[in-house]
């Protein structure tokens, strides 16, 4: 086993990375940016290494600058976690040349499922199922046009190289796939440096179902079930859960089995992720993440399996040492995304210092966290603050646990998705089942944020009215100093009870 890993990440995930790599006697290595000086990840590693610059194109994006830092602290292996680098094949490949251990993926795996047409083809000739559609790339709306003549409308026009929403485009009829092409296609040209664009059949109603898989390097794997992470804004997750409430014990281990044969059409090793499509009652291969998931904790909560110490033990040669038959599934997870944006806008990036935080307890919940108080939130990173984690032996109690946890927490400062979280989980077509990937769009999220936002100007009131009385009272400085400590706690409670979900974002 590994002495010393970097992790070369951020936040949440960093420390997430952190607390095993310690449970494991394992010392850390963190790298920062300037605006991450005083970052929770940075104190809790073990060495922590400034990177000099403020953003990700100069600090967590540079290859040099990272491998510089595993060879100045002794690491002999880097974590990506997610985002940035993490499915970067040539940042693998500079890993393993630097004589360091990838914890993840062989850098061919990751450039095959790194491009959708060529993941498709590789896909389809592995006899896993894919959403009809073509596996070459079409370079014109004529071409377009005719091949959505032949597949059949709704399509979906996307990037080859996209993701998170972008450059893809819906097109219902012919009149829209002209301008849809070039929009998409510019926008993935100038996101991801690739412009080539495939189409596919638009399914009606999706669910997006996931599957976790793990394999070591002596040609072992196993599944560890579904995930089901249908609640998103544009095409960004924001509520996950496991396992599905659609996906029954039959077809979790077909599509179990079929995420497996995904991984091996490719030589995976480590932790990955292969996403389907589900509709009236088929599923389609999406893409495969190769890369831990942001939502990996619901698995882990109903598996009982800790997945990075298995992605450490992979990484180090070890064999998984059991087989699916070990694999058990107890209870529902779920999971909730804090972000800093704002549901009545769209979800827009909100920015801002982190004035008050206060976070939830109770039996079977976790947080995965890497905000503090006096933190400021930028515009230069991923808006994810953090996520909320609850397990109930049923989804009933799972949803009645997420939304007391969302009742008690409380970020201020910034706006976040939270409010839009709690509408979510209140909705009693969540609590049945009855939603798809549209789920979000049908809420009134901006009525509800408003109506949030009067309470805390509410709180705002009666302070105000304290501070007034304050000053009109003659006392001496004893009594007026024990007043105050009152007046504080006042506030602070009407604010717990009365704001709804508890966050004053």
């Amino acid at each position: 086993m590994f002495q010393r890993i970097l992790i070369a990440n951020r936040g949440e995930i960093a420390l997430r990375v952190i607390r095993t790599a310690r449970e494991m006697g394992i010392e850390t290595v963190a790298i920062y940016s300037d605006w991450d000086q005083r970052a929770l990840h940075t104190r809790m590693a073990h060495i922590a290494v400034p990177l000099g610059g403020t953003t990700p194109r100069d600090t967590y994006l540079r290859v040099d600058k990272v491998l510089a830092a595993a060879k100045a602290t002794g690491a002999e292996a880097i974590h990506p976690g997610y985002g940035f680098l993490s499915e970067n094949a040539a940042f693998a490949r500079s890993v393993r040349e630097a004589g360091l251990t990838w914890i993840g993926p062989p850098a061919e795996a990751i450039e095959a499922m790194g491009d959708k047409i060529r993941a498709r083809r590789r896909m389809r000739d592995a006899d896993v199922p894919v959403v009809p559609g073509l596996v070459d790339p079409v370079d014109d709306p004529a071409a377009v046009k005719k091949a959505a003549a032949e597949i059949g409308y709704p399509v979906m026009i996307k990037a080859s190289a996209g993701g998170g929403g972008k450059g893809l485009r819906i097109c219902r009829d012919p009149s829209q796939i002209e301008s849809a092409f070039r929009t998409a296609s510019g926008e993935a040209l100038s996101s991801f440096g690739d412009g080539r664009m495939y189409l596919e059949k638009y399914l009606e109603e999706p669910r997006h179902i996931e599957v976790q898989v793990l394999f070591d390097v002596h040609g072992n794997g196993v599944h560890y079930g579904v995930r089901e992470c249908s609640i998103q804004r544009r095409h960004q997750k924001l509520i996950e859960e496991c396992p599905s409430v659609v996906i029954d014990a039959k077809t979790r281990e077909a599509m179990g089995e079929v995420a497996l044969r995904a991984g091996r059409a490719v030589g995976y090793q480590n932790a990955g992720t292969v996403e389907f499509l589900w509709s009236k009652g088929q599923f389609y291969f999406l893409e495969m993440n190769t890369r831990l998931q942001v939502e990996h904790p619901v698995t882990e909560m109903v598996t009982g399996t800790d997945l990075v110490r298995e992605q450490l033990r992979i990484a180090s040669g070890e064999k998984l040492g059991y087989g699916q038959d070990a694999v058990r599934w107890n209870g529902w997870s779920i999971e909730v995304r804090i972000n800093a944006e704002d549901p009545k806008n769209k979800f827009l990036p909100s920015t801002g210092t982190i004035q008050n935080l206060r976070m939830p307890g109770g039996p079977f919940v976790r947080l995965d966290l890497g905000m503090y108080r006096g933190m400021e939130v930028g515009v230069d990173y991923d808006p994810m603050l953090g996520k909320l984690i609850v397990w109930g032996p049923t989804r009933d109690i799972a949803i009645d646990r997420m939304r007391r946890a969302l009742q008690e927490i409380n970020v201020g400062g910034v706006r976040t998705s939270l409010p839009a979280a709690l509408t979510v989980i209140e909705d009693p077509r969540f609590r049945a089942g009855h939603f798809d990937t549209h789920f979000l769009e049908s809420l009134d999220l901006a009525s509800g944020a408003r109506d949030h936002l009067d309470l805390v100007a509410a709180a705002a009131a009666v302070y105000r009215h304290h501070k007034a009385r304050r000053r009109a009272l003659t006392t001496d400085s004893s009594d007026r100093s024990g007043w105050l400590a009152r007046g504080r706690d006042d506030v602070s409670t009407h604010s717990a009870r009365s704001m709804r979900g508890g966050n004053p974002s």
